[in-house]
C-alpha cells in the first residue's frame, strides 16, 4: 500500500500541540533518524496541527499561572519544537497553528495528504456531575474557570466572582488549583503570567470563603505532595479542616511516601492556629471536607446551598452513604470531578469513555490513524504517562510502516495551499517565537515585573504571530 522506498519521507500529521503531540511527533523523529539506514524510509516529515495560535495546550491553558515549576515541561517542549527550526531544511517538525480540524481541514483529507494521521486532542470538557441541580446559574465547570484564569482566547474575557461562599467538588490537583486560585489574594498574583483582565479580576472579587468537598477520606485524596504543600503557603489565607475527618487516619500506616507525606501535612494543618480557634487576621479562608457526596445542588433561580451526604468507607475499599446529610450556604459551585475527551469530526469516538477508540494507539477500523495522550487513554496520569503513550504509538506506527500498511498519499500538494485558498490564517513556529518575545516584552514593561503577559484575543495572537511569517516560503516552508 505505501510507497515508502529511501528516498521518500514518511508523511505524518499530528493533530495537537499540546504534550501528547509534541512527545509524539519528537519520539517520531528521533526514531526514524536512528534507525534510517536500516528502514524502508530514512527521513519523516511531520506537520503538527493545532486549533490555538500558540503551541503548548493544557500546559499554556490548563495549568494555574502561579505554578513556577511548570516552566521545566514548558522549556522542554520548546526545545523540541525549536530543535527542527533552525533552517527551512531540518524543518523535521512543522508547527501549524490556528487551524480546526474538522473545520478548517477534514480527517479525510489530512489522510489523502499524509501517510498517517496522529490523534492528540487530549480532552478539554468538564466530565459530567449527574446531581440534580447542576445546571443552575452559579454553577461551573472547572475546566471553564481554568480557562478563563489561563487566558485562553475562546472563553469570555470576565468571570461572575460575586460570591462570598463557594464550594469546589474533586480531590485532584484542578480542584485545589482552583481552589488556590479563588483563596488566593491578587496581589500574590501579580508576579505570574496571569493575563491583566483576569487579575482585574480577581481583585473585584467577593470570595471570602472557598469550601473543597472530597466523597473519600484524607487517605484517599489525589492531590501531589508539592500541590497539597503550595495550598499551605497561600499568603493571608487560613486552612480550616474538621478533626472528625481525620478519625482512624494514621500517616505511618500510608502505602507509599507520597501519601504519607500527604497525610502528614493534612494532620500539621490541624494544628494551626485557625483550627485552634485563634485569630489570624486572615480575610480568606480555604476550607477542606473529606467524606462528603453531593446529592444536590439547591435553588430556584440560581445556586442558594449544596447538600450532600456522609460518607464512611466500605470493606470493598470504596465508599458508601451513611444515610446523614448536610446543607452548606453556599452560592456558587465549581465542578472539578474530571475532564473528559470531545469527539473529533469524522474520527471514531466512545461518547461513553471520552476517547477515541483503539488498540495500542491504532484507533478501531482505520487504517493509517492513531491516538495518543489523553484521547487515547483518557483524562488520568502526569506528563509521564503521556511519554510512554506517545512510545506505544509511535512504535506501532513505525512497525506498520515498515510492514507496507499505510496508504500513499493520495494529494501531493502542499496542506498550505489548500488552507491557504481556504483563507485560514495559519500561525507558524516563527511567529509563535514572535507572540513569546511579545508577551515577554510586555511582563519586562508591567508596573509588577513579571516573565510574560499573556496575549488574550485571538485575533491578536493571530496579528502579532503573522506579523513577519506570511510568505508560503521560509517559516512556511520545510
Amino acid at each position: 500500500m505505501t510507497d515508502l522506498h529511501p528516498s521518500a519521507p514518511l508523511r505524518v500529521a499530528i493533530v495537537g500541540a499540546g504534550p501528547a503531540g509534541i512527545y509524539a511527533g519528537n519520539i517520531l523523529a528521533n526514531a526514524v533518524a536512528a534507525r534510517a539506514d536500516g528502514s524502508t524510509f530514512r527521513t519523516v516529515e511531520i506537520d503538527l496541527f493545532e486549533s490555538l495560535p500558540a503551541p503548548y495546550g493544557l500546559i499554556r491553558y490548563g495549568v494555574a499561572p502561579d505554578h513556577p515549576r511548570i516552566k521545566g515541561i514548558v522549556n522542554s517542549l520548546h526545545e523540541m519544537l525549536d530543535a527542527q527550526g533552525v533552517d527551512a531544511d531540518r524543518r523535521t517538525i512543522r508547527f501549524l497553528g490556528n487551524i480546526e480540524v474538522g473545520r478548517d481541514v477534514s480527517v479525510d483529507e489530512l489522510q489523502a495528504r499524509y501517510h498517517a494521521v496522529v490523534l492528540a486532542t487530549g480532552a478539554i470538557r468538564d466530565a459530567a456531575l449527574r446531581i440534580p441541580g447542576v445546571d443552575l446559574p452559579g454553577s461551573y465547570g472547572a475546566a471553564d474557570f481554568v480557562s478563563w484564569f489561563d487566558g485562553h482566547p475562546d472563553v469570555p474575557r470576565t468571570w461572575p466572582l460575586v460570591d462570598e461562599q463557594v464550594a469546589v467538588i474533586g480531590n485532584g490537583n484542578v480542584a485545589l488549583d482552583v481552589a488556590r486560585i479563588l483563596a488566593k489574594l491578587p496581589e500574590n498574583l501579580r508576579s505570574t503570567e496571569v493575563p491583566d483582565n483576569v487579575l482585574a479580576g480577581l481583585e473585584a472579587s467577593a470570595v471570602t470563603d472557598v469550601h473543597v468537598f472530597g466523597r473519600r477520606g484524607p487517605a484517599d485524596i489525589k492531590f501531589t505532595p508539592i500541590e497539597l504543600r503550595e495550598l499551605g503557603e497561600v499568603a493571608g489565607v487560613d486552612i480550616i479542616v474538621d478533626d472528625a475527618d481525620f478519625a482512624g487516619v494514621d500517616p505511618a500506616s500510608a502505602p507509599n511516601n507520597q501519601l504519607k507525606i500527604m497525610l502528614r501535612t493534612l494532620n500539621a494543618w490541624r494544628d494551626r492556629p485557625e483550627n485552634r480557634g485563634e485569630s489570624t487576621g486572615a480575610t480568606r479562608r480555604l476550607h477542606l471536607h473529606f467524606w462528603h457526596a453531593p446529592v444536590e445542588i439547591v435553588g430556584s433561580d440560581r445556586v442558594e446551598k449544596v447538600r450532600f451526604e456522609r460518607t464512611a468507607p466500605a470493606e470493598d475499599g470504596s465508599v458508601s452513604g451513611t444515610g446523614e446529610f448536610v446543607e452548606y450556604p453556599i452560592t456558587a459551585v465549581y465542578r472539578a470531578v474530571g475532564y473528559f475527551g470531545s469527539p473529533i469530526v469524522d474520527a471514531p469516538f466512545d461518547a461513553q469513555r471520552g476517547v477515541v477508540p483503539n488498540e495500542a494507539g491504532r484507533v478501531d477500523d482505520t487504517t493509517g490513524l492513531y491516538a495518543t495522550g489523553w484521547i487515547k487513554r483518557g483524562p488520568v496520569g502526569l506528563i509521564g504517562h503521556t511519554k510512554s503513550d506517545a512510545t506505544e504509538t509511535i512504535a506501532n506506527l513505525l512497525e506498520d510502516a515498515e510492514a507496507g500498511l499505510l496508504a500513499a498519499p493520495t494529494e501531493t500538494a502542499d496542506v498550505l495551499d489548500l488552507l491557504a485558498e481556504r483563507e485560514v490564517e495559519v500561525t507558524t513556529w516563527d511567529g509563535w517565537l514572535e507572540l513569546d518575545a511579545h508577551e515577554r516584552a510586555l511582563g519586562a514593561a508591567h508596573e509588577h515585573t513579571r516573565e510574560r503577559v499573556k496575549v488574550v484575543p485571538r485575533e491578536e495572537q493571530v496579528e502579532i504571530s503573522r506579523s513577519t511569517t506570511l510568505s508560503s516560503t521560509g517559516a512556511l516552508a520545510r
